[in-house]
């Protein structure tokens, strides 16, 4: 049995209003300082070059898929009947601790340090930590359970499937608030009506056919907020350079020419690869920190990086086809660009099915009032032309311009 709380704590929302928090191992995990970290990380990097609202933190998206778990298990009866009080707790706190891996700007470090962010979040809930105490302190087996969902590792069917999907509480908490804070207006989705048709069948959540329209609009509201806002143009270039500053410290290292004390933490990680003191002292702020210390650096191109970051003198870039590489190369040769001052960025996105490793691994479910059990697209005829039409490719060449 669970402790709840004598009385129930809530934050302030802007999407749901009060997020209440009824149990003591979420209000403990909400305290951690591993999760109070996510408050120093932004949940959209670059974004916030273009929309400049998009200041919200991974603090308030986590909170936010809690709430939605909270939601669920509130509104959803087959949920409450189907899983027991250890997976509803299971399930909250997999909601909460889903992105504590996350290393500030996410993207550009995970990409040049290689450090996965689910890896990150396991290492964190299963360590030598806050969050680890407070776990094992209500149950033995909850800080390895949790991890097993973070990882997918299929023991806990249902649950993985809520956190991790192709509809999930995750992207659903996301994209409406990513959505809310730049300003965008397609991020809207009918939650309520999405949660009312949701049912578990032979192990697996799907969906009755009164949801199809609500999905429709998830899908396409997914497809725009990629195209218009997570893929924007100004924020990849914002992104790019901001990865060319790790790769050029991570070199400078590698040479032995980074004699700066502050990137101590940073060095620890390139040496150790995930290391908990070190990590946890990596946000956003630490980052920003060390780019305006090294926007003096001794270092011309770490200089002339970390001082194009800081004032927003963006990499310039043009659209590059895969039979132009002729165009490309010509280019780079002609501005005599280094390896740290271009790169060819391609992004691809369909609307049914964003990231290729989905493909096979999940799609959503519709339960059809015969009980038999079909893919979205066999019953929408929208999804069926936009799952093979709706495929996008943009690939482009960002590279640095003149700015004087």
């Amino acid at each position: 049995m669970f402790k709840t709380l004598e009385n129930t704590k809530v934050f302030r929302d802007p999407l749901y209003g009060y997020i209440q928090v009824k149990h003591q191992v979420i209000a403990d995990l909400i305290d951690t300082k591993e999760f109070q970290r996510l408050r120093r990380i932004r949940q959209l990097s670059g974004v916030s070059m273009v929309f400049h609202g998009a200041e919200h933190s991974r603090f308030s998206h986590s909170l936010g898929v809690y709430a939605l778990a909270y939601k669920a298990l509130s509104d959803i009866e087959i949920l409450k009947k189907t899983l027991s009080e250890y997976e509803q707790i299971l399930f909250m706190c997999s909601a909460l601790l889903h992105d504590v891996g996350h290393g500030p700007y996410s993207h550009a470090f995970e990409h040049v340090f290689m450090l996965g962010h689910e890896i990150s979040t396991t290492k964190i809930i299963e360590g030598n930590t806050e969050i680890n105490q407070v776990l094992s302190k209500h149950h033995k087996s909850l800080a390895k359970d949790i991890s097993s969902v973070i990882l997918k590792m299929n023991k806990f069917k249902i649950v993985e499937q809520l956190i991790s999907s192709q509809l999930d509480i995750d992207r659903m908490d996301y994209l409406e608030r990513d959505a809310f804070h730049t300003g965008a207006t397609y991020g809207r989705l009918d939650k309520d009506r999405i949660f009312r048709m949701l049912t578990i069948k032979d192990e697996k959540v799907v969906f009755k056919e009164g949801a199809i329209h609500a999905i429709e609009n998830y899908l396409m509201s997914r497809y725009h907020m990629y195209w218009q806002v997570y893929y924007h143009p100004v924020a990849r270039s914002y992104e790019i350079i901001l990865e060319k500053i790790y790769k050029r410290i991570l070199d400078l290292y590698k040479d032995s020419k980074l004699d700066d004390d502050y990137a101590s933490y940073l060095k620890t990680i390139i040496e150790n690869g995930f290391e908990e003191d070190a990590y946890f002292e990596l946000d956003d702020y630490y980052v920003n920190g060390l780019i305006k210390r090294f926007s003096h650096s001794k270092d011309d191109i770490l200089r002339d990086l970390c001082l194009s970051f800081l004032k927003r003198e963006l990499f310039d870039y043009i659209e590059v086809n895969t039979n132009e590489e002729e165009k490309m190369s010509r280019l780079v040769y002609e501005k005599k660009l280094s390896e740290y001052h271009y790169k060819i960025d391609q992004v691809t996105q369909r609307t049914y099915l964003i990231e290729e490793f989905d493909i096979l691994a999940s799609s959503i479910h519709i339960l059809k009032s015969d009980g038999s059990i079909v893919s979205l697209d066999q019953v929408s005829p929208i999804i069926k032309g936009l799952s093979t039409s709706g495929i996008k490719t943009d690939r482009k060449l960002y590279y640095r311009g003149s700015h004087e």
